[in-house]
């Protein structure tokens, strides 16, 4: 594997930095609760995911939760539907939603199902989960905005799994020859698919050499590096590159949670009735450690 480009962020702001901390726990412990409800889930991603959508949800995207539908809004594309848990916990730290309603997760009617769908939450703009359909949808929004005139922009978050459908790439190609400069699109690396870790199935290294050759501006960090990730989403935004953008982030699934952490079976997984305490404690003593390391 490719290791990640590691430049040294500048610090942010330590009020700011603990608000996205706080977010990033939040969202973990949203995800938590959710799953709970069920006993299994796609728990491993939604908290592998949790620093990133913290990072877009708190300080990025401009979205406002009292008119999802806003014509001035930006776009945020979830590609893999299984990340629903992810997605419901960052938009419930948005303010769409109270937080409550989590525990409806998956039950009958419930806003909130098990994959993402367009028609039953506020918030979600595509129906996610076949994937390799989510970047050539991204590619109609993007080309669409730009011709409204708009300045708003499209992200798309997808997984390296997906990264072996074809689809992927050959929309890759299309975003590129039309310039659609206000798409970025986000890959998790967590290196792991149904079958097996995604190197071993179908090894798509090195991804950012590759988006470089379809045309893409490329960049990779951690993605549990919040000062990182600030500052490659802000850059990428803000530069005036005619390419389309690409963060790849590498994540380790079930982040914060040492012993799922641990697990073999990492793509979906079940959590024993007597491991959920044992689950929301270790997180808590996961954020305290970094609170306390941020502060030295």
């Amino acid at each position: 594997m490719t290791a990640p480009t590691a430049p040294t962020p500048p610090r942010l702001d330590p009020e700011r930095l603990r608000r996205l901390r706080e977010a990033a726990f939040r969202i973990r412990q949203y995800s938590l609760v959710q799953a709970e409800v069920q006993g299994q889930g796609y728990i491993g991603q939604a908290l592998d995911i949790a620093d990133v959508l913290a990072v877009l949800f708190t300080d990025q995207l401009r979205l406002d939760p009292q008119d999802p539908e806003s014509e001035d809004r930006d776009r945020f594309q979830l590609s893999i539907g299984h990340y629903a848990l992810a997605l419901y916990a960052a938009l419930t730290e948005a303010k769409f939603f109270p937080v409550e309603e989590l525990r409806t997760y998956a039950a009958d009617d419930s806003r909130f199902p098990m994959s993402s769908m367009r028609t039953y939450t506020p918030g979600v703009e595509i129906s996610g989960g076949s994937l390799g359909h989510g970047l050539g949808i991204a590619n109609g929004v993007a080309m669409g905005l730009k011709r409204k005139g708009s300045d708003r922009v499209v992200y798309n978050l997808l997984s390296d799994g997906e990264l072996g459908e074809g689809s992927t790439w050959e929309a890759a190609a299309v975003a590129a020859h039309h310039g659609l400069d206000n798409l970025i699109a986000i890959v998790d690396f967590n290196d792991q698919q149904a079958d097996g870790k995604s190197t071993h199935m179908l090894s798509m290294e090195p991804v950012t050499d590759k988006f470089e050759a379809f045309g893409w501006l490329a960049r990779r960090c951690s993605g549990h590096d919040l000062p990182a990730l600030v500052q490659h989403l802000t850059e990428l935004r803000g530069s005036e590159d005619p390419r389309p953008r690409v963060l790849v982030v590498d994540t380790t699934l079930g982040k914060g949670v040492d012993f799922l952490e641990a697990r073999e079976k990492l793509h979906f997984m079940r959590v024993s009735e007597e491991e959920w305490g044992a689950a929301h404690r270790t997180l808590e003593s996961s954020h305290r450690a970094l609170l306390e390391e941020d502060a030295r």
